[in-house]
């Protein structure tokens, strides 16, 4: 790995992300917690650090610290609120200039990777940035055209054609282009990732794939062309398969991964046998970002019960992607 850490974006800081960054943060040795830094409020991660009742040093990222100590690079926005579990357009800001700073990080060389703790939607959108999450975000800070979530499991990895858009807006985004698209981003990231040949498998829109025409006709017309797309340049494809099967099929071995048409026919699966485990992978971006996969959590924000094992994950495979780069340069 490089000598430049993976940055860390605090999140929204009336959530849970100052708390499980922390916990995290506590739960490394001291050698892997240099190869860290956190983007963040300073004043923010020392009332975590109090919820929690941990010990953890932090000095100011580019300083010397004392030995074991954690790196922040400090961010203050006028007008956060002095507790936790709150709805605020600064906290929104805040969100917004941490995932910024880390791009800019991550582009000038200074970080090798981004891993991000959750940001409210509401929040940010009242702050005049006007994305549907991080992934969206990312794509417009780098000038990417197009981006795609993964969500990473043990056992069950998941890429989606789309994500936070409407069911009837989902089915007309699965075009035969954007379902290509989707099969070779997940095949290229696989291969990446240390698998020769990754076994895809590409879900149904429709029941059944549509029975025949009985149930509609997208996956003839739509998956299937997208597919064959695939198939045609040697990508180890199959599909569609109906999407009530193809899950646990997956699950139980026989496919690498899944390429799921929207949103909850991904997330839904993935998060009833990996909730606590499952990551957040952005591919299609010139950088490297994979984040927790769960939200803010306001309701539990500062008792100091969140848990922090979705954040470890993140920052496994955060090494994971740093390792595969430093072995394709």
């Amino acid at each position: 790995m490089s000598n430049n850490p993976v940055v860390i974006t605090m999140g929204d800081p009336s959530g849970v992300g100052a708390e499980v960054t922390i916990k995290a943060m506590a739960a490394l040795s001291a050698s892997e917690r240099s190869r860290y830094a956190v983007i963040g409020n300073m004043k923010t991660l020392e009332r975590a650090k109090a919820v929690c009742n941990l010990d953890l040093p932090l000095h100011e990222h580019g300083t010397e610290g004392p030995s074991g100590s954690l790196a922040v690079v400090n961010i203050d926005v006028d007008g956060l609120p002095e507790e936790f579990g709150i709805l605020s357009p600064a906290c929104g800001e805040a969100s917004f200039q941490f995932i910024k700073r880390a791009v800019e990080m991550v582009e000038s060389g200074n970080a090798v990777g981004i891993v991000t703790a959750p940001i409210n939607k509401a929040a940010l959108n009242a702050a005049g940035h006007h994305y549907d999450g991080h992934t969206g975000m990312l794509a417009h800070l780098t000038g990417s055209r197009s981006s795609w979530m993964l969500l990473a499991s043990e056992t069950l990895n998941v890429l989606h054609i789309s994500t936070h858009v409407s069911l009837k807006d989902a089915i007309e985004r699965a075009t035969p282009q954007r379902i290509y698209e989707t099969i070779k981003m997940g095949h290229t990231h696989f291969k990446r990732m240390g698998y020769d040949n990754p076994r895809i498998a590409v879900a149904g829109i429709n029941p059944h794939c549509g029975e025949g025409g009985l149930f509609g006709n997208e996956d003839d017309v739509q998956t299937l062309p997208g597919v064959e797309m695939a198939q045609k340049e040697g990508i180890n494809v199959v599909g569609p398969i109906p999407a009530d099967t193809v899950y646990h099929r997956a699950n139980t071995g026989a496919f690498d991964l899944v390429i799921a048409q929207y949103h909850d026919q991904g997330h839904i699966p993935i998060k009833l046998i990996a909730f606590d485990t499952a990551v957040n992978v952005s591919l299609g971006l010139p950088i490297d970002r994979c984040s927790v996969d769960h939200g803010t959590a306001f309701d539990i924000a500062g008792t100091g019960k969140a848990n922090h094992e979705n954040m470890l994950c993140a920052l496994t495979y955060a090494g994971k992607l740093a390792n595969s780069k430093t072995r394709q340069e």
